[in-house]
């Protein structure tokens, strides 16, 4: 019985087919190499395609015994999102689409999917729990959530169960050295605090340094990707029990502000990293924190790699051995 692995060539997606090969699993990946990197994928068997097209999917339905679909499959960048949401519908959604129906035609009935604590918009309390309101502020967040919406009318009609995941800030890199990040274009902080120690920035830019926190710069909630893939594995083990359907939260269980990324990126890398307050970025919330308590008690979820120096040195070391990403790895 083989896991497919929707957008297993991305970042997380790729930490998870290597936490799926620790344990031994038969992995079907299938990516359209849009952002992700055949060069990230440690094992496992690839298909280059996209979700929407049904020969593909009836390939890997037809050629292999999937048990259990993983699905990361996504267009995921806030600011494009808001500028081509037919892109996004597209995509996100009518791609998840067909996957549950490919699904359901051929009885695969598991599915976790990597959601986004995007899905709750201005957060209502801090930490977020999944009880919370469910009100995106971009376009981005609400396919998302109407992708959660959509399993869940098809576990409803057809009996396909599914776990959400909901998370901010995948960082870090795989301990072998072997895998990380590389987004083009890259929007995560982590990365591009590196991207400055690097030189391949003048600096980096701080939106704000004067909202109600404890030095003023926004608090975000930062996870190591090979904490998510773990997760993403557990999530997969508690459908094969015979769990019912369930979203849940996945955090650290505290927030990191952007001044503390960059000093704690100063200090690994031991580079000045020149930062610059800049306006408030409009929509920017001054905390997003989200609880995983209940993750940690049904899944057995417990991040090991919490640390916000510990993460950043992970991804400082691949960096410094992938200077241009896959594209020039040494």
């Amino acid at each position: 019985m083989a896991v497919l692995v929707t957008g297993g060539a991305g970042y997380i997606g790729s930490h998870t087919v290597a936490a799926l090969l620790d344990r031994d699993e038969e992995i079907v990946v299938l990516d359209n190499l849009q952002q992700g990197h055949k060069e990230a994928l440690l094992g496992g068997k690839l298909y280059v395609g996209d979700l929407r097209d049904d020969e593909v999917l009836d390939r890997i339905f037809t050629e292999n015994t999937i048990d259990a679909v993983i699905h990361f499959a996504a267009n995921s960048l806030v600011g494009e999102s808001m500028k081509q949401p037919g892109k996004y519908y597209h995509n996100n959604v009518y791609g998840t689409l067909c996957l549950l129906e490919k699904m359901n035609e051929y009885g695969v009935k598991k599915i976790v999917f990597s959601s986004t604590a995007a899905t709750y918009g201005e957060p209502e309390q801090v930490p977020i729990d999944e009880y919370d309101r469910t009100q995106p502020t971009n376009a981005y967040g609400e396919t998302k959530l109407a992708m959660e919406k959509m399993m869940h009318w098809f576990d409803t009609a057809h009996g396909i169960k599914f776990i959400a995941l909901r998370y901010f800030n995948a960082a870090g890199a795989h301990e072998n050295g072997k895998i990380g990040e590389d987004h083009q274009p890259e929007t995560h902080l982590v990365p591009i605090v590196l991207e400055a120690a690097l030189g391949k920035r003048p600096h980096i830019s701080v939106f704000g340094d004067d909202y109600d926190t404890p030095d003023g710069t926004c608090i975000r909630d930062y996870i190591h990707v090979s904490d998510l893939a773990d997760a993403h594995v557990l999530a997969v083990d508690r459908l094969r029990t015979g769990a019912d359907s369930a979203v849940y939260n996945l955090g650290n269980g505290q927030g990191f502000s952007v001044k503390e990324v960059i000093g704690i990126a100063r200090t690994v890398t031991g580079e000045a990293i020149p930062a610059i307050i800049e306006p408030r970025r409009a929509g920017d919330p001054a905390v997003l924190v989200a609880s995983s308590q209940r993750a940690r008690t049904e899944l057995g979820w417990e991040p090991r790699r919490s640390e916000l120096e510990h993460i950043i040195k992970s991804a400082w070391n691949w960096h410094t051995s992938h200077p241009d990403g896959y594209g020039d790895s040494m």
